[in-house]
Parts: structure tokens; sequence; C-alpha cells
């Protein structure tokens, strides 16, 4: 198994990689089938409630249907004078007529009435000859014929009898009796037909509707797990690419840190020692002049030196984060800022992670330093089981972030980024003369071998 390529910064999980690939088009699938699933109760309980009330509505027309023909070819013929008049005995044949209806429990009540509002027949004989308002309707139901049709308590006062049955079906319609008079026909029935029938055009027509939404449903996830493992595809392919540029940018900071050691330095360094050596041999008016060029030399090797630093990150594996946290701000005790360490002595963090928070902190820094002319600085490194943070903040003269950021915020810009592709976040707040806060956030990982 080869090693990890000195200087890489981005994670290279190839096995984290390709779990959270997995995982990723999992939790796409997962929330298109929640989606799914709440898709179809959300059209399913209103299509429920239109089917059972359509069916409902159907239940009432068969019953305005029953009655009418109960009416036309049953009670009609039979109401005669002797009827009208309230003879008992013209009565019993109406009453046998209707006493396996009432006998069954299928009809509650029958009542007849003439256009006056009085019952001339009723299977309850109290009620006949009592007097009632007749419905405001009941002129276009004697005009027009067209049956009516209820389903409720009844609390009218023609239904005293009838207001502990609960829901009824009420059934109005017109009725001609045998002496050719026009009589309105009311009659009661038990809702459990209603009810029964509702329930069979539900419970027939649900199934197959649920049936084919979730066909549709199944039809539409092969293409969402085709497009979520593309988009998965692109993240991977965005990842790695990335990982390569920052690779090619390590590799090229090693090059020159290396050469600027190597030649550079040890050049100038050599040129300084010559001067010095020159200088002790020098005339006594020459020596300031060589002693100045000295130092200006000692200075220009000491910032080449910085700066291969800076190109070429302390060794992490040996240093820790912490340490090399502490390393960093060298710099800005030598220019005068206060520095508050809030750094743990260990950090249980992968070198990758910790490259990660080394170069967003190299890069905070170097702004502080160069552009922020703070007096105090404060960086804080916090972990729990979850992940782990940095936040930097100074007190210098900030900026404004509802403006165009400035040339120098380039580099985090980049670090923005970068985290972001690593699973991570990194957040900038700043405000004109009080300073700026940054934060970067990055969930722990079990650390995974590169391959």
């Amino acid at each position: 198994m080869s090693k990890r390529r000195p200087g890489s910064s981005l994670p290279n999980w190839h096995d984290d990689a390709q779990a959270a690939e997995y995982s990723g088009v999992r939790a796409a699938v997962q929330r298109f089938l929640l989606m799914g699933l709440i898709a179809m109760v959300l059209v399913a309980v209103p299509v429920a409630l239109w089917v059972r009330a359509q069916s409902a509505h159907n239940a009432m027309a068969n019953a305005v249907l029953l009655t009418q023909r109960l009416a036309d070819y049953s009670i009609g013929p039979l109401i005669t004078d002797a009827v009208i008049a309230g003879d008992p005995g013209a009565r019993r044949q109406l009453d046998e007529r209707l006493a396996p209806r009432i006998a069954d429990g299928s009809m509650v009540r029958v009542k007849v009435w003439n256009t006056s509002g009085t019952i001339v027949y009723s299977d309850l004989p109290l009620l006949i000859g009592q007097t009632f308002s007749l419905p405001s309707w009941a002129p276009e139901l004697l005009a027009d014929g067209k049956g009516r049709a209820t389903l409720e308590t009844q609390t009218a006062p023609d239904d005293r009898y009838e207001s502990n049955s609960g829901e009824l079906v009420e059934v109005y319609v017109r009725t001609i009796a045998a002496t050719g008079e026009t009589f309105i026909l009311e009659a009661y029935f038990n809702d459990d037909g209603v009810r029964q029938e509702q329930d069979s055009v539900l419970f027939g027509l649900i199934p197959a509707f649920l049936l084919a939404l979730g066909a549709l449903q199944l039809a539409q996830l092969v293409p969402a797990v085709q497009l979520a493992r593309r988009i998965q595809k692109h993240q991977s392919t965005k990842r790695e690419l990335l990982q390569h540029a920052i690779d090619a940018s390590d590799l090229e900071r090693q090059r020159i840190a290396r050469d600027l050691h190597d030649e550079v330095i040890q050049d100038l360094a050599g040129l300084s020692y010559a001067l010095e050596a020159e200088e002790m041999h020098c005339s006594p008016e020459n020596r300031p002049l060589f002693s100045q060029a000295r130092a200006i030399l000692q200075k220009n090797v000491r910032t080449l030196r910085a700066m291969t630093t800076e190109l070429y990150p302390p060794d992490l594996e040996e240093l820790g984060l912490p340490e090399a946290l502490a390393r960093l701000t060298a710099p800005l005790l030598e220019q005068g800022i206060q520095v508050k360490l809030h750094v743990p002595s260990s950090c249980n963090l992968d070198r990758d992670r910790s490259a990660m928070f080394y170069r967003v902190a190299r890069e905070v820094l170097a702004n502080t330093v160069k552009h922020a002319k703070a007096g105090i600085l404060e960086l804080t490194l916090m972990q729990d089981d979850d992940r782990t943070i940095l936040l930097i903040h100074d007190n210098g003269c900030g900026f404004d972030l509802s403006a165009d950021p400035p040339g120098n915020h380039l580099g985090l810009r980049i670090m923005r980024d970068t985290v972001h592709v690593a699973g991570g976040s990194l957040e900038v707040r700043s405000w004109a003369g009080r300073g700026t806060s940054v934060m970067a956030t990055l969930d722990r990982a079990v650390p995974v071998r590169a391959r």
C-alpha cells in the first residue's frame, strides 16, 4: 500500500467518499420515497372524501328513485277517498303493503301529506289528521315532481317520534292518488344502506387509485435513483479535481520552498558571511557601508526563510496541530499583536483535517498581519464528539461584507470552497471598525488511509 503524497491537504478519503456517495444516493431515494408517500396521502385523502361524497350523493339518488317507485306503484294507487276521509278500514290495505318494509327495519316512517300540510296517512296512526307547515320548496316538488333526499338527524316538529333514531335518510317525492289528487310522500329510511354503499364504492375505488399512484411512484423511482447517482458522481468528480488542484499547488509550493532554501537563501547567507569577513578587513570609513549591507542581507534571509515556512507547512504529524498553530502566531507577536490561544494540548484529528485547519489559520493570520491593523487576536480550537471548530477573531478595522470582497481575501474565498467540498463550512463575519471573525467547521470522522 503506497503512502500519501506529501503536502496533500484536501481529504483524499476514497473509502469515505465512496461510502458518502452511496449514503447520499440512499438518502436522496429515501427523501424521494418519503415525499412520494406524502404526496400520495395528500392526494388520496381529498380523493377519498370526494368519492365518499359522490357515493353518498349516488345513494341518495337511489333512495329517491326507490321511494318514487314505492309512491307510484304501491302507495299512490291505494290512496282513495276513504283513506283521505280517515276510514281505518281503508287504511288497513296500506298498512299491510308497508308492513314488511317497516318490519325489517329498512323503512322507519311513512307520511302522506296533502297540499295543505295535513297528514292524511302514516304508519303511525297518531300523526294522521295533524297539520304542519310544509317545507318552502314543497310547491316546487308538487310542480316538477323532482324528489329530494337528505341524511340528517330529524328535529322538525312533525319528527318528534323519529328524533331519537339518529341520522335518517329523509325522502320527499310526489305521488298521484287513485282520486287523481296530488300528494307528497315522505319516507324515512335507515342510514345503513347509504353507509354500506359509501363504503362499497370507497373500498372498491381507493385500492385501485393507490395502486395507480404506487405504480407511478415506482416508475419515477428508477430515473430518480439515476439522477441522484449522476449528481453524486458530479460531486465526486468535482472533489477529485479540487484534490488534484490542491495537490499540484502543494507540490509547487514545496518546489519553490526547496529552491529558495537550497539556492537563493544559501547564496544570500554565503554573501552575508563574505560581507562580514570583508567588513573585518576593510578600512574604517567603509565598515558602516558593509555593516548596513550585511544587515539588509540578513533581514532578507530571515524574510525568505519565513516565506519558505509559509509556503511549505511544518509536518503536522510530528508537531501536531496545536504546536503548528502556535508557531503560526509568531509573526503576529513580532508585529506587536497580542495573541490569545485557546488550543487543547492534543487534538483527535487526522492529518488531512489538521492540514485543512492549518491552511485556514495561516490564511486568516496572514490577512490579519497585512490588513487588519489589529491589536488583539484570539484563536480558539474546540472539539466535541461530532465536529471540530476553529474560531479566529481580531479587533481590527474589519470590512463591509455587503460590498465586493477585497482582493486580499481571495485566498479565504478559495479556502471556503475547499472546506465546503470537504464537507465542512467556513463562515466569515466582519464589522467595520470592530474586527473580523472566521469560523471553520469540519465533521470528525475516523481517519482513513490513502490507497
